[in-house]
């Protein structure tokens, strides 16, 4: 039979072991594949298959990006990553999530995008978009882009390419 002492140590160890578990952190695989969910599109279902906002707050939780946005234009999040981070092979350098939070005029376009500084060969993250129904920007002028968007950051030399992909990138690419 339990003794209160031992009643109350059990539900604690319980209790302790579950938050633990919560807050174990999330590998480089599994926050990378949640943002590829968010960005890929099931054209069956006509959506994306992932949630940005929830592979957002995983690279959050895991340090990589700010709590906040670094800033919002329009309807748009822009996080810069601030650890390092990949995706598909190449350094992630921003991510930014459109979304409606209240009106302030023509067009919200649901979705999410990302910027990367190219390593490599970048045909695989060509297809990725073109598989998922997404836009790419190649050579970005990233240097121009901040600007535009107020941000100072640390801007490795390379190339950058920006995928967008929200829901005016599939009525894009439906035409």
């Amino acid at each position: 039979m339990f003794k209160p002492i031992h009643l109350f140590l059990s539900c604690t160890l319980v209790l302790l072991t579950s938050m633990a578990q919560a807050e174990a952190p999330i590998s480089a695989n599994k926050l990378e594949t949640m943002l590829a969910d968010a960005l890929r599109y099931d054209s069956a279902k006509a959506e994306r298959v992932g949630n940005s906002g929830k592979a957002i707050q995983a690279y959050m939780r895991a340090g990589i990006v700010n709590k906040k946005p670094n800033v919002r234009v329009d309807y748009t999040d822009y996080y810069l990553v601030k650890k390092p981070a990949s995706f598909m092979g190449h350094a992630l350098f921003m991510i930014e999530e459109e979304y409606m939070t209240q009106y302030i005029g023509c067009c919200v376009s649901e979705g999410a995008g990302i910027t990367v500084r190219v390593k490599g060969d970048d045909t695989a993250l060509n297809d990725f978009a073109k598989r998922n129904a997404c836009s790419v920007e190649s050579k970005v002028d990233m240097s121009a882009q901040l600007k535009y968007l107020g941000l100072k950051a640390e801007l490795p030399a390379g190339n950058y390419t920006s995928l967008s992909c929200r829901d005016r990138d599939v009525v894009l690419k439906s035409e």
